[in-house]
């Protein structure tokens, strides 16, 4: 069946803003590698850097309060009906309702949290008992905690350009957000006596000049009416709010882990906690780049399908970027695996002080056990984002906080026998059994909603058997590239720059050649069709060329 011309429209502006999101998260995670570096090599593994990362907790919980990380899932639908309908007016509306009342709750909430934040440090770090430790957390709580203002009404800022398909501006906001804490740990630096309180202040004035002013200026660009208004009658306020409401009150595993992991982790050594943060920061470099940009791009036109009602269509868009995300994903866990050393020995080992080499292979074994999870955490946002265009915000959030609520006592049996590497486990089976579960459950919702409206998934190709067999590659080539390492450090001994640079791209380059020729052999076509992508593009870009010339 060929496309139609409304098809192929969607199609292009997918890709485009997939494009602009690729570039933007693959930039931001880069400058996060960068700001993590600083942070490393400011704070090392050390008890300051264990006191930093756990301060984020309270504001990160007050984040999940206010459905932060949903405005653009739960908003967008609402603001885009009203554009479709040509009522602008009423658009501007809806948001003037909502983000006056995020502003009155959330105000609400920072006061409440600051005032309080002295005994709900026991609960964010019980096992950091120290008092000159408990009044670092405090203080440094204290001052990220306002910045979580700025996030969630630059996040409905956001939501209401990506909307209207501008994603420029909302895209380049974290790049703002993480150069700011760069230049604050900077200045940390130089002034010792400031130590993490550096990075915090950092947290808080980039949280202005990225999330919030950049997404402000492109909205004032396109005649933005945010006017003092409030009902709380308004039938778009009550939508906002029965949709975030599972959100809200339900906490799902993809939130909680890591509140988990740092609550579980204060009771281990000092430093423990910087490992898995650490670990957990370059795990996140593949899920930006590939789970998150597909997510954020595809959503949409993935909403605009469904609310035609193309239910067979949006499944097939939602297990394409699914397939093609992973395929990619994969390979970066092979890497991470096989040269994971040598990629925390180039950030933080080498030339630094604070880092030593025995923190490098503790993060390099935490980050190994890590990425089990990683394609479980890439998918999830996808994956729940098809919930979220069919109206559903119910279904992933209490799937998520069963699971969460079944894998409390992984995490904590796991951390008594084997420290930060258990936590690490605990975290990869908990996000595969939701993902799993979730990608199940979505088969079905979607096999009703086109059983609904008279159509069939049957000829639609899902997601499971292709994602088994690159995961079955992906596992055989990271345990052979582990096996290399063995000889490999003994033909490339050293910490210097050139033999761990050297290892990386060898490892690396037979962990992933091995993934694809497995792949291959497993009959994973998703390859065959993202090498037919990548041949197009490079020919409109060859015929673009020669056209300008």
């Amino acid at each position: 069946m060929q496309p139609t011309p409304q098809h192929s429209s969607k199609t292009r502006v997918v890709v485009l803003a997939s494009a602009i999101w690729a570039a933007s998260i693959f930039a931001s995670r880069l400058i996060g590698l960068v700001r993590e570096q600083i942070i490393g090599r400011t704070l090392g593994a050390s008890r300051q850097a264990d006191l930093y990362f756990a301060s984020f907790t309270l504001p990160d919980f007050l984040n999940y309060l206010l459905a932060a990380g949903a405005l653009s899932i739960v908003f967008i639908p609402i603001f885009l009906a009203h554009l479709e309908q040509g009522d602008e007016q009423r658009a501007w509306t809806s948001f003037s309702v909502i983000a006056n009342f995020i502003v009155l709750v959330g105000s609400a909430g920072i006061a409440l949290l600051m005032i309080f934040a002295r005994p709900l440090a026991n609960w964010v770090a019980p096992g950091i008992a120290n008092p000159t430790d408990v009044d670092t957390l405090v203080r440094l709580t204290r001052i990220i905690l306002p910045a979580q203002f700025f996030h969630v009404i630059g996040g409905l800022l956001s939501a209401a350009l990506q909307a209207q398909n501008l994603h420029a501006l909302p895209a380049l906001a974290p790049l703002v957000y993480s150069a700011a804490i760069i230049a604050g740990g900077l200045i940390g630096a130089w002034y010792p006596a400031l130590g993490a309180e550096g990075f915090a202040w950092g947290v808080l004035l980039g949280s202005i000049a990225g999330p919030f002013a950049l997404p402000l200026l492109g909205c004032l660009r396109t005649r933005m009416r945010w006017r003092a208004v409030l009902s709380f009658r308004d039938a778009d306020l009550k939508r906002y709010l029965w949709l975030s409401l599972p959100i809200m009150i339900g906490f799902s595993i993809v939130i909680v882990d890591e509140w988990i992991v740092k609550n579980q982790a204060s009771y281990l050594a000092p430093g423990t906690l910087a490992y898995l943060q650490y670990g957990r920061t370059l795990m996140k470099v593949p899920i930006g780049i590939f789970g998150m940009a597909a997510g954020v791009a595809s959503y949409p036109t993935l909403s605009a399908l469904v609310a035609a009602g193309a239910i067979v269509q949006a499944y097939e868009l939602l297990c394409r970027a699914v397939r093609a995300m992973l395929l990619l994903t994969f390979a970066a866990q092979v890497c991470l695996t096989v040269a994971g050393f040598e990629a925390v020995e180039v950030i933080w080992g080498l030339f630094a002080n604070r880092f030593t080499a025995a923190d490098t292979v503790q993060t390099a074994s935490v980050l190994a056990f890590l990425c089990l999870g990683l394609g479980g955490w890439a998918a999830q946002s996808l994956i729940a984002r098809g919930f979220y265009a069919l109206g559903s915000t119910w279904l992933p959030t209490i799937v998520g906080t069963i699971i969460a609520a079944v894998f409390v006592p992984l995490y904590v049996a796991l951390r008594r026998q084997e420290g930060a590497i258990g936590l690490a486990i605990a975290s990869s089976v908990a996000i595969t059994v939701y993902v799993m579960v979730l990608g199940w459950l979505q088969r079905r919702r979607f096999e009703r909603e086109a059983a609904a409206r008279g159509a069939t998934l049957d000829e639609t190709r899902g997601m499971l058997v292709a994602v088994l067999r690159m995961a079955a590659a992906a596992m055989i080539a990271a345990g052979l590239g582990l096996w290399l390492r063995g000889p490999m450090l003994q033909w490339l001994p050293g910490l210097t720059l050139a033999p761990v640079l050297l290892r990386a791209v060898l490892l690396c380059g037979f962990g992933v050649g091995l993934y694809v020729a497995l792949a291959y052999l497993f009959g994973v076509r998703d390859l065959a069709e993202l090498k037919s992508m990548l041949a197009h593009r490079l020919h409109d870009r060859r015929h673009l060329v020669e056209h300008e010339h």
